[in-house]
């Protein structure tokens, strides 16, 4: 039988959970950019200190949106407001099924009245292509995906480069190459900046919590903006470091961000089932892997929804869109909320001592700085017997000297509270080609802020990222 769609998939494996546990797709590659320039443990260490370069050029897919009706169509497939979206400013974009359960989020621009750009990971990019295909939508899509994971030497081009510049000495930076002082950008808005000779857009931002601007143009420039970013650092005196994949996908750890919860797609009738049809055999979603030790026989039992993510506080109630009814009914009820674990460190090193020991079964094995082994992590965090929560993506910190991992937690759960995190896949492990055969072993986590750097928490903007919630 050749399977073209999700649903064929599905059908073929049976058991959509045992299919997912067990892809084949092998480890998720942040792909192109060197793992590491210096060493990752230099490169973490400079967000927080001086100055990184992250490129973001490779790793992301870019969907634009543009026509008449543009805005009325993002404003119906996302939860956001776009009431106060004008232009030259940013959003982080959230869709949701009609369930209400997370698909996934993109960072969304807006050029002009009737154009956007969409910049994330491909399970978004895959809904909003979806809902223009089924609608009648005066709207025009072009979809540039994000560089193949294992290139093989063959040269890769994209419609945009993308860096982002950002720790406490990155202003020097910015002044150096922009000929003078730039525009005082608030947090989230767009303005326009000289690299060199080119002038680019600039947004503000930070990935990892410390002060930064997020830079793009046409892919072709890409070379020589990366050098005028490393001549103007030199010129100011300033210690950059470019960033490798190996220390990029960790800044997250610091600032927040759970960035690939499973995509609540897989269940649901009508539209829901249009949509695992319409989705290829090779897409994210047919293709991707969990990883963890929880194992439900259902696979809503790792979806999230926006209020547990903490996105609830810019759902646009006052328009229309898929998915409102069911956050309106879940707007009131006791949802999970998000935390920062922190990792024991005793257990750690128990844990990696264990594949010291030859001759007896060890624990799985924890890379550093990111045991980034499945599409979608899933490991179960107990209290006396009970699961109370869910670890969701982990990795290690050299800036606060722990492994962390964020996730989301039962209501009642306080910061300070003690519980244990199963680490490892049960029986063994799975099928997956990145997990090796391990036994099971208990980490002890604390319940921490998020963000849970301090930069983070006191200098962001009022965002996603600060809104606490319990």
């Amino acid at each position: 039988m050749i399977k073209s769609s999700l649903s064929d998939v599905i059908d073929a494996n049976g058991n959509v959970v045992e299919m997912l546990r067990n892809s084949r797709v092998g480890m998720y590659v942040y792909p192109v950019v060197a793992p590491e320039f210096t060493n990752w443990r230099d490169e973490q260490r400079a967000w927080r200190e001086s100055a990184v370069l992250f490129d973001q050029s490779h790793h992301m897919d870019e969907v634009i949106v543009e026509g008449p009706q543009a805005a009325e169509f993002l404003e119906y497939v996302g939860i956001n407001s776009f009431a106060n979206f004008d232009l030259n400013r940013a959003k982080h974009f959230v869709p949701v099924t009609p369930a209400g359960h997370v698909i996934g989020d993109m960072i969304i621009f807006r050029e002009r009245q009737d154009k956007f750009i969409l910049v994330g990971r491909a399970p978004t990019a895959n809904w909003v292509l979806f809902q223009q295909a089924i609608g009648k939508w005066n709207v025009r899509l072009h979809r540039d995906p994000r560089s193949p994971s294992r290139p093989d030497g063959k040269a890769v081009y994209r419609t945009h480069y993308r860096f982002q510049i950002q720790g406490p000495d990155a202003p020097k930076i910015f002044e150096k190459m922009n000929g003078g002082p730039v525009p005082d950008i608030k947090f989230f808005h767009v303005d326009w900046i000289n690299v060199g000779s080119k002038r680019v857009q600039a947004l503000r931002h930070g990935m990892a919590g410390a002060p930064g601007l997020e830079i793009w143009g046409p892919h072709a420039d890409l070379e020589y903006v990366r050098s005028v970013i490393l001549e103007s650092a030199r010129e100011a005196g300033v210690d950059l470091h470019q960033v490798g994949s190996r220390a990029y996908s960790t800044n997250t750890l610091e600032s927040g961000w759970i960035p690939s919860p499973l995509p609540g797609i897989y269940t649901g009738d009508g539209m829901m089932k249009e949509y695992r049809d319409w989705l290829g055999a090779d897409s994210y979603e047919a293709t991707g892997a969990i990883g963890g030790s929880f194992v439900s026989s259902n696979i809503e039992d790792y979806y999230v929804n926006p209020f547990e993510l903490g996105y609830g506080f810019y759902i646009g109630w006052k328009s229309d869109f898929i998915g409102k009814p069911a956050l309106e009914k879940l707007k009131d009820a006791k949802n999970r909320k998000k935390v920062t674990f922190e990792w024991n460190a005793e257990d750690v090193v128990k844990v990696i001592a264990s594949a010291f020991q030859p001759g007896q079964d060890h624990y799985k094995w924890i890379d550093f700085p990111q045991p980034n082994y499945a599409s979608t992590s899933a490991d179960m965090v107990m209290h006396d017997g009970k699961m109370v929560g869910m670890s969701m993506f982990n990795g290690y910190s050299y800036n606060e000297r722990c492994m962390l991992s964020l996730g989301v937690v039962d209501a009642d759960i306080q910061e300070g509270d003690v519980l244990t995190m199963i680490w490892g896949e049960p029986n063994g492990g799975s099928q997956k080609t990145s997990t090796e055969r391990h036994k099971q072993a208990e980490i002890r986590v604390r319940v921490s802020p998020t963000p849970y750097a301090a930069e983070a928490r006191q200098n962001y903007a009022e965002s996603w990222r600060t809104k606490r919630v319990g």
